[in-house]
């Protein structure tokens, strides 16, 4: 990775996700094939808060835990050869800890570590905190397919 940090606009070059499903900001620092930190700012304009919930404005967990699979594939587009004929699928989620509310104005950090890359998959531990504090943290797997495979059964 450069010395200055991965800004929006690099990020819509590694990944497929726009707006309103796009949730990383930026790239903080990322060592190929083993770790990356980024940020999501959170914010009282996202759409998600109109409903959930109206009066009390959480985040919804599983869009933190889709916030470090976004980081993570940040981090395979930089660690796979040919990323760019490759298809990343988040495909599960294991021992999932939700262990603190995200509301508006807080920043997460995802930090997302890699435990094993293999042809067909990867699997990651990440973690999101605010403030240094944990809010969600868990293990993901994603599947790595060659783009144009048949991939929906």
């Amino acid at each position: 990775m450069p010395a200055f940090l991965h800004d929006i606009e690099d990020i819509l070059r590694f990944l497929p996700h726009r707006y309103p499903f796009l949730l990383v900001d930026r790239v903080l620092s990322l060592e190929k094939g083993k770790t990356i930190a980024a940020i999501k700012n959170v914010t009282y304009n996202e759409e998600f808060f109109q409903g959930h919930f109206p009066e009390i404005r959480i985040m919804p967990g599983v869009l933190i835990i889709e916030s470090l699979a976004q980081a993570g594939g940040i981090l395979l587009y930089h660690s796979i050869a040919e990323p760019e004929r490759k298809l990343v699928l988040f495909s599960k989620i294991e021992e999932a800890k939700f262990r603190r509310p995200v509301v508006p104005g807080d920043q997460l950090r995802l930090e997302v570590v890699v435990l094993k890359i293999k042809s067909r998959f990867a699997h990651f531990h990440g973690k999101a905190t605010v403030e240094g504090e944990v809010a969600v943290e868990g293990s993901m797997l994603a599947s790595l397919l060659e783009r144009g495979e048949r991939h929906v059964r």
